[in-house]
């Protein structure tokens, strides 16, 4: 983990690109995990870097991928994920949508609503370049649509159809998510055609083919790993793993605490050890999140570090266990609580990635998207 994670002083790389890649991925559904979670692995800013990769260079992308969640990955895994995984979202979220504008009185015939106004957006979008969702609504007109939505809840509402569009549109592989519209932080984007990242468009590779690569980058990174931590991971089908796997050359191990895992053939050779090594990972940090089965590095923390739909907070890490939590005040002031004892040379090296991210952060200040129990109580004061 250490080392494969780029989590060891000596594993940093300030190649973002290399990260993320390294890692299957960097979660992508707060903003600020993509930064905070490649600032824990490197030497240098994160933020310039990552804004670099994803909006001038073009080396990573944002899209909907593991677990119908957000991941910034490298542009060559971007057909991966998109053939193992965000197509087969597709069929499932277009029924519904379009019984929406039918029932919703938008369209009474609505596939032919939807492809029509997907072409236009699409053509829209071309023109410009780049484009909000807001500035797409004044060339078609169509978007500016709204349907009522949870009638009969009190969270009931307008919905405009503009963000379901462009959400298929990207789903499909023709779109991409830019810039975002307001600060680094924000879950709102401007959009672009596909063809600015990968000017030939989005490759169509074979499903099964696709998700035997994306596998072999997981257990790649995070073997040895079992079939739950797999079918959580991805969020496939059990036939679709089944599947992929029958394509890799794996080896079973046995796990410490019982049970076995898989890794790949070859990689079941012991690794040296580096020097203990402490870390404060984001919330949604990849590490965190890679396991569905997560004692053996998590303990007894659950309720202090999860909110009540299993996204974790801010973790302080010594030597491949979660120690604490930590949050950031709005004076900027990093909080830590160590919910168990490290010992000396833990606290000292904590102390020291304490002070090494309050240098990095400077004048950031940053929010996690999902509140934790322990993270609203440090943020608190």
């Amino acid at each position: 983990m250490a080392l494969r994670h780029h989590l060891a002083p000596g594993a940093r790389s300030d190649d973002v690109v290399a990260i993320a890649g390294g890692l299957a991925g960097l979660h992508a559904t707060d903003p600020a995990t993509i930064v905070l979670a490649a600032q824990a692995r490197m030497d240098g800013a994160a933020l310039p870097a990552v804004e670099a990769a994803l909006y001038e260079d073009r080396s990573l992308v944002r899209m909907l991928g593991m677990r119908r969640t957000m991941f910034v990955v490298p542009l060559e895994l971007a057909p991966v994920v998109h053939a193992s995984t965000t197509r087969g979202l597709v069929p499932g979220e277009r029924k519904r949508f379009i019984a929406m504008l039918e029932q919703g009185g938008v369209a009474p015939d609505g596939p032919r609503w939807l492809a029509e106004t997907e072409q236009a957006t699409l053509a829209a979008l071309t023109a410009r370049g780049e484009a909000s969702a807001a500035q797409l609504s004044q060339d078609v007109p169509a978007l500016k649509a709204k349907i009522a939505v949870a009638q009969d809840k009190p969270y009931a509402a307008m919905q405009g159809v503009s963000s379901k569009v462009l959400f298929l549109l990207a789903a499909d592989g023709h779109i991409v998510r830019g810039r975002p519209l307001g600060s680094w932080t924000s879950t709102l984007h401007r959009w672009a055609p596909i063809q600015t990242s990968l000017p030939g468009g989005m490759p169509e590779l074979d499903t099964d083919a696709a998700a035997a690569e994306l596998v072999r980058r997981w257990l790649s990174a995070f073997g040895p790993g079992t079939i739950a931590d797999l079918r959580w991971w991805t969020g496939w089908t059990a036939g679709l793993l089944k599947r992929a796997l029958a394509q890799l050359h794996t080896v079973e191990v046995a796990l410490d605490g019982g049970g076995a895992g898989l890794v790949l053939a070859g990689d079941d050779e012991p690794v040296e050890a580096p020097a203990p090594w402490a870390a404060l990972l984001p919330g949604l940090d990849p590490t965190a999140m890679g396991w569905k089965q997560r004692d053996w590095y998590l303990g007894e923390h659950r309720a202090a570090l999860f909110d009540r739909s299993g996204n974790i907070g801010p973790t302080v890490w010594w030597d491949g266990r979660i120690v604490g939590g930590w949050a950031q005040r709005e004076d900027g002031e990093l909080a830590v609580r160590l919910l168990e004892d490290p010992g000396a040379d833990g606290v000292t090296a904590i102390d020291a990635e304490v002070a090494r991210l309050r240098g990095q952060l400077g004048d950031l200040r940053v929010t996690p998207r999902f509140r934790t129990p322990l993270e609203r109580e440090l943020a608190a004061g």
